[in-house]
């Protein structure tokens, strides 16, 4: 395995867990991820707010979260690929600092076309920070600690992300939905001093040639014409020119991007990858997950305040249990795995994610927080502790450490595209279409037919999970050849060591 090299010419010496560096490095790369991580839900219990601002309808909504999933998900193998090629210390401060601005511009923003535009850039800024947080925990630390530095930055993070509608809820109860961007601004400029200092530079020495902007334009050219497609088709008609066109991009696009990648010598994404049952396998799961948990969570909120009658703070503190389940058992899901296995909890996980989900659909009963959303919320909080650590841990470590960076960026963005699909779609599948939509009897109706598809698609994930997800198998190490005779204890070592399986991952 290539060690992780620093910006000079030695090498930077691996990071221990229980050092003083090694959690200032944990709490850099877990605030500037969780900064990327909570925009992405926090928006989500601003919606209705920003709907009254501007008074828009399901697309506004609609293009608000995919205008930054968009991007966020198209420029991340790039941002992977840039950090693994000029320092991943490096694009990760870019990236905060690009971050921090787009979200000055979101939260001054005078119409809801300015808006989404500063969503789009806004999601530039997090795919260059994004897998440059996990890539620099996977690289800089020694290769002992790193499931657990990983285990960790997946809970922490996770709490992030689960806190999102608890701190929107609260920003628009004590001032206005533009402070759920403003708040971004002392949080980045916090991780930028914690990066400067304590944050070590690594790259992947072997990288070569020039930046692959065509497979990042292709990236980008697929994403948006889905998604446009998606969105618009129901409002303009699926026969109307830019529908049809955009539609038309994206099926070529996307091939076309898949054979770039596969013909270049150093592609964007290296293809070879996937050849690990294991980590393909990781993002199939990934994709299920997320897509659900990101098309739910879409519209729970505007279910929550437009049908239930929440105010902003009582629909953040809906989801309170879940940033506390993922606190307080993500961590131990992680060492969890490190010693069982990934493979039950990836099969396991999803499917009591999807419950979870399913019985969201007594939120449009008549009833109260207690009997309606909490068992849902609890159900599916418990799915995704179990599920997220060992998640990210397998795709991290079915890859070489040397590629860290562009592994995170596809695990990241599998992720995002799923999320991005998931609220693009969604509506669509389940008739919240149209201005008449947010009318509460039409949008309790879909949000029902909504949440049991997003049910269906996590329990999918976790038969993916009993497919193609493999545990390591344990023997112990070797004895060292001059202790034949002469050691004074014989017997294999305390821990043993952890070998991957045949069918995919990587000797660790």
């Amino acid at each position: 395995m290539t060690a992780p090299h620093a910006t000079g010419a030695e090498e930077a010496e691996p990071l221990t867990l229980s050092s003083g560096k090694g959690r200032w490095v944990i709490a850099a790369t877990v605030l500037g991820s969780g900064i990327a991580m909570l925009d992405a839900t926090v928006v989500g219990i601003a919606l209705p707010s920003i709907n009254r601002t501007f008074h828009g309808n399901v697309g506004t909504l609609q293009w608000v979260v995919t205008g930054y999933s968009l991007t966020l998900a198209a420029f991340l193998l790039l941002g992977g690929s840039l950090g693994d090629r000029y320092g991943r210390k490096r694009i990760f401060s870019f990236g905060i600092a690009w971050f921090a601005i787009a979200s000055a511009a979101c939260g001054v923003a005078p119409t809801s076309l300015f808006l989404i535009v500063a969503r789009i850039v806004q999601g530039v800024g997090g795919a260059l920070l994004t897998p440059g947080s996990l890539a620099i925990i996977q690289a800089s630390f020694r290769e002992e600690d790193r499931s657990r530095a990983i285990g960790a930055w997946s809970g922490l993070g996770g709490v992030a992300s689960a806190a999102g509608p608890l701190v929107g809820g609260y920003l628009l109860a004590v001032a206005s939905w533009r402070w759920v961007f403003f708040i971004n601004l002392p949080v980045a400029a916090f991780v930028l001093v914690m990066t400067a200092r304590h944050v070590p530079e690594t790259r992947d020495p072997s990288t070569a040639g020039k930046v692959d902007s065509t497979g990042a334009a292709l990236a980008v050219l697929f994403l948006a014409g889905l998604t446009y497609g998606l969105i618009e088709g129901p409002t303009r008609g699926w026969t109307d020119p830019l529908v049809l066109g955009a539609l038309v991009l994206a099926v070529v696009a996307g091939p076309a991007f898949l054979v770039l990648e596969h013909r270049r010598a150093h592609p964007m994404l290296p293809l070879d990858l996937f050849r690990s049952r294991q980590f393909t396998g990781a993002n199939a799961v990934t994709f299920a997950v997320y897509g659900a948990l990101g098309g739910a969570l879409f519209l729970l909120p505007i279910e929550l305040q437009l049908v239930a009658g929440y105010s902003p703070l009582e629909s953040g503190l809906a989801l309170l249990p879940l940033t506390v389940v993922m606190l307080l058992f993500s961590a131990r899901s992680g060492q969890l795995s490190a010693r069982i296995g990934p493979r039950l909890q990836m099969s396991v996980g999803p499917v009591l994610v999807g419950a979870g989900l399913a019985l969201l659909a007594r939120a449009t009963d008549p009833g109260n927080y207690l009997t309606q959303v909490f068992p849902a919320v609890m159900v599916f909080a418990a799915g995704l502790a179990v599920t997220v650590a060992p998640l990210t841990a397998t795709a991290m470590n079915a890859a070489p450490a040397e590629h860290s960076g562009i592994a995170s960026a596809v695990n990241n963005t599998v992720a995002r595209a799923a999320g991005l699909f998931a609220v693009a779609i969604l509506p669509l599948l389940s008739g919240l279409t149209g201005a008449a939509a947010l009318s509460p009897a039409e949008f309790s109706a879909g949000f029902r037919t909504a949440v049991y598809i997003c049910a269906a698609a996590s329990a999918a994930g976790g038969l993916l999970g009993v497919l193609m997800i493999r545990n390591p198998t344990r023997r112990p190490a070797a004895a060292p050849a001059e202790c034949t005779f002469h050691c004074g204890v014989g017997g294999p070592p305390l821990r043993p060591v952890l070998v991957a399986a045949p069918a995919g991952g990587r000797q660790r």
